[in-house]
């Protein structure tokens, strides 16, 4: 009880300094041509409605003016921009407020190794969030891989998507699968459950959720919150209790993309 105070506590206090930090700061406007690369290559803006869809430009808006974007063997493009500010947008996008621990975005040429290589053998990285170091306040997207989640509308996986989940996931001090400031207290355990027999469903062949998922209960939030966000009604279909969980934690329903699930709006 004690730890789950002091987390509260603790993430309050950074979301409280971060919306000061944010109140001193002018969101630039958003280039012209921006929102119609957003029809254009993002669904989830698409299926927005007319009064969603400025509100989706402003917080993109947000994302870029404070997060820096930069190209490793790569040139960025508006395109990137767009692409990885709605990753980052659209899994918050049920929250009022929300501000990443994130300074910088690194995009590589390619897939990429432990060693950030793109050449060579061993090259099965698709994104990384940074965890210390020089890579501190960091991620790592591969820039096919970054397309490749909003290009094909017909699969279950967003690198973009999940990364940011990670980081999302993170807030608390640990990036475990566990967002506890997300969930009612008494459906923190339950939720722990379910993912433990999801993953035991895809061990034993019982589960259209990728197999990445059974590596731990991080890579399977991430996982099934890419399912989420990219084929909903196939997750409600299939895992309706995993839909429902989802809903909770994220305070949308894909399904009815920019209607806010849940009493609080804001985190």
């Amino acid at each position: 009880m004690e730890l789950f105070i002091t987390i509260t506590l603790l993430v309050a206090g950074w979301f409280l300094w971060r919306y000061i930090q944010d109140k001193k700061s002018v969101v630039p406007p958003l280039p012209a041509t921006y929102p119609q690369l957003l029809e254009t290559h993002v669904p989830y803006y698409q299926s927005l409605s007319d009064e969603k869809k400025p509100i989706f430009e402003k917080r993109v808006s947000e994302f870029l003016g404070k997060v820096s974007i930069e190209g490793v063997g790569a040139e960025v493009s508006d395109i990137d921009k767009i692409l990885v500010a709605s990753s980052a947008i659209i899994p918050i996008f049920g929250f009022d407020d929300w501000y990443y621990p994130l300074t910088n975005v690194l995009l590589y040429e390619d897939r990429f190794n432990v060693d950030y290589q793109t050449t060579g053998n061993d090259r099965n990285i698709l994104g990384m969030v940074g965890e210390g170091g020089a890579l501190q306040s960091t991620m790592i997207l591969s820039k096919p891989a970054l397309y490749e989640g909003f290009a094909n509308e017909s699969s279950k996986s967003n690198t973009g998507i999940h990364e940011f989940v990670h980081l999302l996931d993170k807030i608390d001090g640990s990036t475990d699968g566990l967002p506890a400031y997300l969930l009612e207290k008494d459906h923190i355990k339950p939720w722990l459950q379910l993912i433990h027999r999801s993953i035991r469903d895809i061990k034993a062949n019982q589960s259209d959720i990728d197999p990445y998922g059974i590596t731990n209960e991080a890579e399977f939030f991430a996982v099934v919150s890419e399912y989420f966000f990219k084929r909903p009604d196939l997750l409600e279909q299939k895992h309706p209790e995993l839909f429902a969980r989802l809903e909770e934690i994220f305070r949308q329903n894909p399904l009815e993309p920019g209607q806010t699930v849940g009493d609080a709006a804001s985190v």
